[in-house]
């Protein structure tokens, strides 16, 4: 699936559910960034699963990565920093990311309230 046509599938599940449209945006980048952090650190390779759960869409994004490091993506970078903000900035938009992490590889899940 081409980058574009991947973000406006997330962008279409979240619509679908009645987010709002600043919200959707978020999700999109959010997501987007964890299918980047795929590319370079996971493999190459992923599989995204999204889907709505009450006033909820969660998404998560599967790959052979493995993260080891236990606060990766709740400490904000230093400006010298130039690598590390992937996650971080999905920690910003998304109300909860879950990383589950073995040697196996990694799930991240985004939830997103709907409002």
């Amino acid at each position: 699936m081409g980058w574009e046509r991947f973000r406006r599938s997330v962008a279409r599940v979240a619509a679908d559910a009645l987010m709002p449209a600043a919200r959707v945006d978020d999700l999109v980048l959010a997501v987007n960034e964890l299918a980047s952090n795929t590319i370079y650190h996971g493999g190459g390779l992923g599989k995204l699963r999204i889907w709505r759960d009450g006033e909820t869409v969660l998404c998560e994004v599967i790959d052979r990565g493995r993260i080891t490091e236990p606060l990766v993506g709740r400490i904000q970078p230093t400006p010298e920093q130039w690598t590390g903000r992937g996650l971080w900035l999905v920690n910003q938009l998304c109300d909860l990311t879950q990383i589950r992490s073995n040697a196996a590889g990694s799930v991240v899940r985004l939830h997103m309230r709907l409002s």
